[in-house]
């Protein structure tokens, strides 16, 4: 894991990617438990045997839970130090590529977009890229704000 020493660190690696995390396996259990809490219970995402006889012929992972993995992988991948708050701020912009079948092997990989300071702080702007293993388009493309104070 990197560490990132506050935010000039940050704002000299911009264009830098910062690394990517371990692979995570999605199984049909947390793709299920993801359905409960959000109450998204779509078909494709839940009924086993249906989705087996539709277009990806499995259920997949809600684009969302995808998302929702963004959290995990940066922290598996690099921390901030030298600021007294650090909170998201927003997304810019948010792509679903690919569609993930259940089983599916996934990770993110991380790099410094921007850095804008402003008068509540300091927007440090992050592609998150969230990658199937073996296969060539990613499965989510994110631009994540974070909000830095030091």
């Amino acid at each position: 894991m990197r560490t990132l020493n506050g935010i000039d660190e940050i704002t000299s690696l911009v264009g830098t990617e910062l690394g990517s995390s371990e692979w995570t396996t999605i199984d049909q259990e947390a793709i299920n438990t993801f359905a409960d809490v959000t109450d998204d219970h779509q078909w494709i995402h839940i009924d086993e045997q249906r989705a087996a006889e539709g277009p990806y012929g499995s259920t997949i992972v809600h684009g969302f839970f995808t998302l929702s993995l963004i959290p995990k992988f940066s922290s598996e991948i690099f921390t901030i130090e030298g600021v007294s708050i650090r909170v998201n701020y927003g997304l810019n912009k948010v792509r679903f590529a690919q569609p993930v079948p259940v089983g599916s092997r996934l990770r993110g990989t991380v790099s410094v977009n921007e850095v804008i300071p402003g008068d509540k702080g300091t927007q440090v702007i992050l592609k998150h890229v969230i990658e199937i293993e073996g296969e060539e388009r990613p499965a989510c493309i994110a631009e994540v704000v974070t909000l830095l104070v030091e």
